[in-house]
């Protein structure tokens, strides 16, 4: 990742900064990564702030920062292949003794995670905030890298950001019969490769309950009170592995062989891309734990049903999403 250099803080208006966070949100909805959305919005940021002088408040500031950000994206997104998650890219399973063996593609291959607290509003309508949170699990947002990127940005701004189709229009220099015919075909692409927006949904008790489990049965590396944990069918994937896993007996034989590395982990719970997530810090040679992975989970009818595991591996993940890279 690299950094654009902005200036003393000073020298910005504290108006563009007002909208970063929900411009991270929506560079990461279009660009499927929490390092290339960064850069994006810190390319607004400049665009922004240079351009200010000559804003002359032909429309809102807010409408003016969003059309910089995505013409940063549409850029960005220019002759690149898609971003994916390992069961996009591989047909089936792999069998546990076999995953060890696994290809391992570039980071740039993978759709990322990215915590709650850098792209969702603190404050605001509920319902809102709730569609917020499900348009960035991980499935939406691997499914939206199906679409062409204008498709995609009309998707997003239609139908997660509300904005009318009059807006969306003269944000992209096109016509309203342009954008809703982008918008028809987007959802049908989006249909087809795994739906729209989420339905919004929260964990109950019982579900705060089955997360501490977790937690307890991972850091004491009890693989038989894991996996009694996980629906019998579950699913987990590792980038920037191709490797998945499909079956929680398959899940646990991995995690008592090339997994066992991880004994002796402490996890720190989070929250990222919708979901409960816990970062992993395995021991290291000399004292202390560094960083192994982000554990994003999907929770569904009182069991685990999928683990994403990102490893800390190609790219400063843990730094990047501002963790600590070093616990006791």
């Amino acid at each position: 990742m690299t950094s654009v250099a902005i200036g003393p803080a000073d020298q910005l208006d504290p108006r563009l900064l007002e909208h970063r966070r929900e411009l991270t949100g929506y560079c990461y909805r279009m660009l499927g990564s929490s390092f290339d959305a960064e850069d994006a919005v810190q390319e607004t940021m400049v665009r922004a702030w240079r351009g200010l002088g000559d804003f002359e408040g032909r429309s809102a500031l807010r409408s003016w920062m969003y059309r910089i950000a995505t013409n940063v994206c549409l850029d960005q997104l220019s002759g690149r292949q898609r971003r994916a998650l390992p069961m996009d890219l591989a047909g089936s399973p792999f069998p546990p003794v076999q995953a060890s063996l696994s290809g391992r593609r570039p980071a740039t291959a993978w759709v990322e995670p990215v915590l709650d607290r850098q792209v969702l509003p603190e404050d605001g309508d509920p319902a809102e905030r709730a569609v917020a949170k499900e348009s960035i699990r991980l499935a939406f947002v691997a499914a939206l890298q199906h679409l062409p990127p204008r498709q995609r940005a009309v998707l997003i701004l239609r139908e997660v950001l509300r904005w009318k189709a009059d807006e969306v229009a003269q944000l992209l220099d096109t016509t309203v019969a342009s954008v809703n015919s982008a918008l028809q075909r987007a959802r049908a692409t989006l249909a087809a490769a795994g739906g729209g927006v989420p339905a919004p949904r929260s964990l109950d008790a019982d579900d705060r309950e089955l997360l501490a489990r977790y937690v307890d049965a991972f850091e004491r590396y009890d693989i038989e009170a894991f996996v009694k944990l996980l629906h019998e069918d579950a699913t987990q994937h590792m980038p920037p592995f191709e490797m998945w896993l499909r079956g929680r007996e398959d899940i646990g034989t991995w995690m008592l062989g090339p997994g066992a590395k991880c004994r002796g982990s402490k996890v720190v719970p989070l929250s990222a891309n919708g979901s409960p997530a816990f970062a992993q810090y395995r021991p290291r040679e000399g004292g202390g734990r560094e960083p192994w992975a982000l554990h994003v989970l999907e929770v569904e009818n009182g069991r685990i049903a999928h683990i994403s595991s990102f490893l800390d591996l190609d790219t400063p993940l843990f730094r990047t999403l501002g963790l600590p890279t070093l616990i006791e």
